[in-house]
């Protein structure tokens, strides 16, 4: 018999307990996903990483002593495979660069149902950014978030918003539709977008067109 294939490895780190117990247990009952432990503090998310390896750790931004800025620097310098997602009720711009800059792949809110919140678990270890939709609007409003798309994931954004079909696209790229189709598919899953008609506005309103 095939041996079925193990989960993503999850480490919860907040200093809440209701909260931080609510989102292991949330998570531990949804498909793909294995909570593999929880840390109330930074530097204790930082051994625990070290001890578990987790492929993904869903991190909170203010912990007591170590913040999780400072955690995640740490974690990814020891752990350079290891995913990193900013859960939080914080939405404020200068703590998303902090993150970003430390190394985080996504920046959530605190707000999101388990099941997309375990969607985006198995996004960011798949190498997928995640960027809660407020949390894009504060970056446009400020400086673009960096590395959100490719060089070549932007030009396809481009082209969305002038109104190009796939097959337009291919031509225009030399590239073959199904490509082109995986490219409209990570843009719209790193931006948190849900069809071409969002891809084409946020090309407008943030000043790509």
């Amino acid at each position: 018999m095939a041996q079925q294939a193990p989960g993503v490895r999850v480490l919860v780190v907040d200093d809440q307990d209701l909260v931080r117990e609510g989102i292991a247990a949330l998570l531990g009952i949804q498909p793909g996903i294995v909570v593999v432990g929880s840390a109330r503090y930074g530097a204790e998310a930082v051994e625990l990483a070290q001890r578990c390896e987790p492929d993904v750790v869903l991190m909170d931004i203010r912990l007591p002593g170590m913040d999780g800025v400072a955690a995640t620097a740490l974690i990814r310098r020891q752990l350079p495979r290891c995913r990193i997602v900013m859960l939080t009720t914080f939405d404020d711009d200068e703590y998303v660069g902090r993150a970003l800059k430390a190394g985080a792949v996504g920046y959530l809110l605190k707000n999101l149902p388990a099941a997309e919140l375990a969607q985006a678990v198995r996004l960011a270890h798949a190498g997928v950014a995640q960027f809660d939709q407020t949390v894009l609007a504060a970056l446009a409003a400020g400086s673009p978030a960096p590395d959100l798309l490719t060089p070549r994931e932007t030009e396809v954004l481009r082209l969305i918003s002038a109104g190009a079909t796939n097959k337009e696209i291919a031509a225009r790229l030399y590239l073959s539709e199904g490509t082109v189709k995986n490219h409209i598919s990570r843009v719209l899953s790193r931006l948190g977008l849900r069809d071409r008609t969002q891809a084409a506005l946020y090309a407008r309103e943030n000043g790509l067109v």
